[in-house]
């Protein structure tokens, strides 16, 4: 991943830089100056930019303005009062300084998810990609990419599409968990496993499907959204 981080301090441009080594698939260019480091990031268009709030005169709430798009925006500062501002402007997450490895791998996290959703969105959902499933002694061929979410309902699932009725195969949640490829579904609660590229938005507590579905998000679940 490539990312960029602008900072007055050195220091603190040294600590983003020891935490992306330990990362170890980060490739990181840092600035002191803002001006200059917000115009490469229009040039160059990395994937992550890490942006101190208040560098002098300079404010990174104003700069945040320009990043281009495709570029995912994680603030830093000190100033704890400056994370609505941040999230005012869709950043990702809002690191207050000092903080800790874990707490910026999580933010990492949260931006490899995001930026694995624009690809699922912009690419070919699944073409070509089909399971066969048991329904009353039939066997039935589904179409990965035309699921729209999994239910579990007592000893069946119910798989929802978008071109048919619901499909009901008398077998547990997990065992057709098992039979999707990983990484392109993910189970979001006891009850329900959607397709990654089906995502239009979520937070901690609850998916929004293409056409509006709402889907409750499991608290042992959470993490995997980011």
């Amino acid at each position: 991943m490539k990312c960029v981080a602008i900072d007055d301090e050195p220091m603190a441009l040294e600590v983003i830089k020891n935490f992306c080594q330990r990362m170890g698939d980060m490739e990181l260019e840092t600035f002191t100056n803002p001006l200059v480091g917000i115009e490469y990031v229009k040039r160059m268009r990395p994937e992550l930019l890490f942006l101190d709030v208040k560098m002098g005169e300079v404010s990174g709430v104003n700069l945040a303005k320009e990043i281009p798009q495709g570029t995912f925006l994680v603030f830093t500062t000190a100033y704890a009062q400056f994370a609505v501002d941040g999230f005012d402007l869709n950043a990702v997450d809002f690191l207050h300084k000092p903080f800790s490895f874990r707490r910026f791998e999580k933010a990492v996290t949260k931006v490899k998810n995001a930026i694995r959703l624009v690809n699922y969105s912009s690419a070919p959902p699944l073409e070509g990609e089909e399971i066969t499933v048991k329904v009353e002694y039939k066997n039935v061929t589904v179409k990965l990419g035309s699921i729209l979410y999994i239910q579990a309902m007592d000893n069946y699932v119910k798989i929802f599409t978008v071109d048919s009725r619901p499909i009901m195969p008398q077998m547990s949640m997990k065992s057709l968990e098992t039979m999707l490829p990983e990484g392109d579904f993910v189970r979001v609660h006891k009850s329900y496993i959607v397709p990654r590229h089906r995502i239009e938005s979520y937070s901690r507590t609850q998916i929004i499907l293409t056409g509006g579905t709402e889907i409750p998000v499991g608290r042992a679940y959470a993490d995997k959204l980011g």
